[in-house]
């Protein structure tokens, strides 16, 4: 059957739409399908193909060849849709269960359905094609800074109008807070996803992640675009303040004047962008803890100490700047935590004092005590960094003789009396260890017998506390101890604890 108005549809919403052809063919097939099925009282199969060129179509009826069945006394199950095979053998001998056989019927009319099911078959895959077309074309921006005007706002979410029938969205929770947005507003985000879905947005933006950040002075400072200066990382407070880290490939340049700008012009424009929020650039540092203190800015700090093992610094400032340092809420040292990766403690350079002159005391009397020296060597010692008897006997001869005051003679004597010291120390711990009994309640605690007691008890486990606090690790090293049975003394030993 000739149509030239399938061919007039086609092309129309091929050019409006800007969907391939094939895709409205097939649309037009799904349709006349439909139409056809509809039109036949009993639910039948149905195959509809459209000469591409000349708009002729055909339409076909479907039997699925099968086997008789039993249970329907030898006959097909669906007689509409089905038919045996030795029925279907008598025009094609070739045929076999599985195969499709057709018949060629009328065709509805295109004109009478076009109306009809055809223009919502037609809808529904040009749809499904433009949304398609959206995630191929947007899959490969992720991590790009994208522009769009407010086209509604839904329970704080707020949907972009990109242009060229592509939304995006930003949900509530990534809107910088107290943003005041209104429809019309043009705004940037950083696209962050993008996946297909039957409905529903397909492009996700974010206001508040730290890429926006990055992304916004990438656009504002050509230098951070031309590779001169690297970002290194960032921090936000959505809404209320950030901090970058920025570095220099060049030496001539100043990272931190070229971010901020003339009278701080591009460092302006960010924070506008960004409803108020206020930004400070910060000068990279290779060692930490000098980054640390840059990222601490604008507060002063007096003196670090840097915990390797917990990666954690303890940051001593003047009473005077300890508000400063915190922020308000911990805002000042919970960026500053965020953009060098280290857990940073702040405390008031007065008490920090007295902690280390408490613990210059304690070293210097452990001094006194084990290697039997007057308070001044051991005050000599302790402010040295020195902090155990051990350093002492095995760190080199040259080390100590660098010590002001301090000659050969002297370095060998301490050295002496502090091997002396651990010998006696070692002794006097074998000792405690032979001696050890067990506690009542280690004795007495379920699943435990008394020679594992006493064998926990020479490794200074003498409480079922002490026992709780093992790990299983710890308990294999014993005779006869299995990762099970370790497990659940170690459980049965922490009861108490719930209780």
């Amino acid at each position: 059957m000739a149509n030239k108005e399938i061919l007039l549809v086609v092309e129309v919403f091929s050019n409006e739409k800007e969907i391939e052809k094939e895709i409205i063919f097939q649309a037009i097939e799904s349709a006349l399908e439909t139409a056809t099925i509809k039109r036949h009282a009993n639910q039948i199969k149905a195959r509809v193909t459209i000469d591409r060129k000349t708009g002729d179509y055909a339409t076909y009826r479907q039997w699925e060849v099968v086997d008789a069945n039993p249970a329907c006394a030898g006959d097909v199950e669906f007689p509409t849709t089905q038919i045996l095979l030795e029925v279907a053998r008598l025009d094609n001998p070739d045929v076999q269960v599985g195969d499709i056989i057709e018949e060629e019927i009328e065709s509805v009319e295109f004109g009478r359905i076009a109306a009809q099911t055809a223009k919502q078959v037609i809808i529904h895959k040009v749809r499904e094609a433009e949304r398609r077309k959206i995630v191929e074309a947007y899959k490969n921006r992720v991590g790009e800074l994208i522009t769009g005007i407010v086209k509604r706002i839904e329970k704080g979410s707020v949907f972009l109008d990109l242009g060229g029938h592509v939304e995006a969205y930003i949900a509530r929770e990534d809107m910088i807070p107290r943003e005041a947005i209104r429809i019309g507003d043009r705004i940037r985000g950083y696209l962050k996803d993008v996946h297909s879905e039957p409905r529903g947005p397909q492009l996700f933006v974010s206001r508040t992640t730290p890429e926006l950040l990055i992304a916004l002075f990438r656009l504002e400072v050509p230098e951070v675009g031309e590779g001169m200066i690297s970002v290194i990382g960032a921090a936000r407070d959505p809404g209320s303040r950030a901090k970058l880290a920025v570095k220099s490939n060049d030496p001539r340049l100043d990272p931190v004047g070229a971010c901020v700008g003339m009278r701080g012009s591009r460092v302006q424009s960010v924070t506008n962008e960004l409803a108020g929020e206020r930004v400070d650039i910060i000068l990279w540092n290779p060692s930490d803890a000098q980054f640390v203190i840059n990222a601490m800015s604008p507060a002063e700090i007096q003196s670090i100490v840097v915990d390797e093992d917990k990666h954690s610094m303890d940051l001593a400032v003047s009473s005077d700047n300890l508000s400063q340092a915190i922020g308000r809420g911990g805002q000042n040292v919970r960026l500053a935590s965020q953009l060098t990766g280290w857990e940073l403690n702040v405390i008031d350079a007065s008490k920090a004092e007295q902690h280390a002159e408490a613990e210059v005391d304690k070293i210097k009397q452990l001094f006194i005590d084990q290697l039997d020296v007057d308070e001044d060597i051991a005050l000599i010692l302790a402010e040295e960094g020195f902090n155990t008897v051990e350093e002492i006997a095995y760190v080199p001869v040259s080390e100590m003789l660098e010590i002001e005051g301090f000659d050969e003679d002297l370095v060998n004597e301490l050295r002496s009396r502090a091997k002396d010291a651990l010998l006696i120390n070692a002794i006097a711990a074998e000792e405690k260890i032979e001696t050890a009994h067990p506690a009542q309640d280690l004795l007495e605690m379920e699943g435990m017998d008394k020679d594992l007691a006493y064998d926990l008890a020479s490794q200074g486990i003498i409480t079922m506390d002490d026992l709780a606090e093992q790990s299983v690790d710890d308990l294999l090293i014993f005779s006869g101890m299995n990762e099970e049975r370790a497990a659940k003394l170690i459980m049965k030993a922490r009861e108490p604890w719930f209780a």
